[in-house]
């Protein structure tokens, strides 16, 4: 692709391509995950302003060095900031691909390939989530996306009139979710005109000790009173919202249970498992999502624990009938002409609210070939597996605490600096508490060490949470951790 542009500057560009090496060997774990910088101090490194006149090669080159220099290496293996990280070559590959070619999956004629490819990886995501006789999806740009589909397909199952009439043809509506959902459900709502106050959030634990299958009867319970209270109230409800690994606590709605209530009442059920999705490929986790084959739409996320480039986001309806179609399709005729010479239900893009969307299920589909389902499924119970080794070591350890026992790749727990081990459990202890991992992490960040992120959590203190993903991570890697936060914050 390079040799066959007329540009120089790509020559130039392959010719330096090594000066700017993003293979994931070269950050080696030695190196910075991140090299510090306050807003103001890179702004004057990157000189960020836009002129007329353009720049040297030498100096272009030289912005693309500042660039990964002062930028955050997700691909490190002490990188456990966020719900991805690591990198995946095949993927990567694939990015790339897509980048050169510029293809945009609206129509068939335009992007035969990926049309195909896309079809081949959501075929397979239904089969793993058990839907027997079928479905239809489609890849978009996020998981906050994909929830804001299920709201949308939702409201339109129970009243498809508001497409054509608007919000005028749809009664109040009421949405059930629990406390840990993803905060897109509540956009969802701001964004529809349900509006944030109907969303409905019942307790999806009774407290941290416990797993949900002891709660799932407050959970149910929760949803029929609040749906027999609404319906008193003149609102309808139409929807529930599960959630397969949440954010924080990488907990598990009970599906199962929630799916009897959503069939006896009626109402949509939608399984937000941008993050737990990954369990599917694993036999011996699977467990975790018991019952998803009943959902009427999941959200899967290929780039978080399966490592897929970003973005890389799919939603997935247990529907034949063409709703998604029905529910977005404006019939642009110079698109999505009917009289084309070849078939066009291959022309998937009128059932996307986007027009131009990239190919992200390529960079799915091109590592699952080269991996097979085995290797993926091997590096879903390696991280989990070593998550639960994090676990074990951080009771072991004076010190630390666990927030409660991790039931995926979330592991979240307390540091306690000498000062503050014999004070006795109670709000000075707490209060004190809240604020060792503010500092922790401002000189983790500093240092450049790694990358942990801490919250607080309802009533809880300020607690870290480790995400465990990369295969690269490694026990002795779980072991640095502790020891760096012990190093980090023994004086405080």
């Amino acid at each position: 692709l390079i040799q066959g542009s007329n540009s120089q500057r790509c020559s130039t560009f392959k010719t330096t391509a090594a000066t700017v090496d993003l293979d994931s060997e070269t950050f080696v774990r030695a190196d910075q995950v991140c090299e510090w910088r306050s807003p103001e101090q890179l702004k004057e490194l990157l000189d960020l302003e836009l002129r007329d006149g353009g720049e040297s090669e030498s100096k272009i080159l030289q912005r693309c060095r500042d660039a990964i220099r002062y930028s955050v290496k997700t691909t490190h293996p002490h990188f456990f900031n966020q719900l991805y990280a690591g990198m995946e070559p095949y993927s990567l590959v694939a990015s790339f691909i897509v980048e050169a070619l510029k293809p945009s999956l609206y129509t068939y004629e335009v992007a035969p390939v990926f049309t195909l490819m896309e079809d081949a990886v959501l075929r397979k995501m239904i089969e793993m989530i058990g839907w027997e006789e079928g479905g239809d999806g489609i890849f978009n740009a996020g998981g906050s996306m994909s929830n804001m589909y299920a709201v949308n397909l939702a409201r339109y199952h129970h009243f498809p009139d508001i497409k054509e009439a608007g919000l005028s043809a749809v009664p109040r509506l009421v949405m059930f979710t629990s406390q840990e959902c993803h905060y897109s459900i509540s956009k969802a709502a701001a964004l529809m005109g349900i509006g944030t106050k109907n969303v409905r959030s019942f307790l999806f634990r009774a407290s941290f000790e416990q797993r949900p299958c002891c709660v799932y009867f407050d959970v149910c319970n929760t949803i029929k009173r609040n749906s027999l209270c609404v319906c008193v109230q003149g609102a309808v409800p139409f929807m529930v919202n599960a959630t397969a690994g949440t954010t924080v606590l990488g907990a598990f709605d009970p599906i199962q249970e929630i799916a009897d209530i959503c069939e006896k009442y009626n109402l949509w059920l939608h399984v937000d498992a941008c993050w737990g999705g990954a369990a599917l490929m694993s036999n011996k986790h699977q467990h975790l999502l018991k019952g998803i084959h009943r959902a009427n739409s999941v959200a899967w996320n290929p780039h978080k624990m399966l490592m897929a480039c970003l973005q890389c986001s799919a939603f997935l309806v247990r529907d034949k009938t063409n709703l998604l179609q029905r529910c977005h399709s404006s019939s642009a005729s110079y698109l999505f002409q009917q009289d084309k010479f070849y078939d066009v239900s291959y022309d998937t893009g009128d059932k996307s609210v986007q027009c131009s969307r990239k190919p992200d299920a390529f960079k799915f589909w091109l590592m699952w070939k080269a991996l097979g389902t085995g290797e993926l499924e091997e590096r879903v119970d390696r991280a989990l597996a070593t998550a639960r080794y994090l676990a074990e070591e951080i009771k072991r350890r004076e010190g630390f605490r666990l927030v409660m026992e991790p039931e995926y790749a979330n592991v979240c727990f307390w540091y306690s600096p000498p000062s503050l081990r014999n004070l006795p459990d109670g709000p000075e202890l707490w209060k004190k508490l809240h604020t060792v991992a503010p500092v922790v992490k401002e000189r983790m960040m500093k240092k450049g060490s790694m990358m942990v992120g801490y919250q607080p959590h309802r009533d809880k203190a300020n607690f870290f949470r480790m995400i465990v993903i990369s295969p690269q991570a490694s026990r002795l890697d779980m072991d640095f951790v502790l020891d760096e936060i012990h190093n980090l914050g023994k004086d405080l």
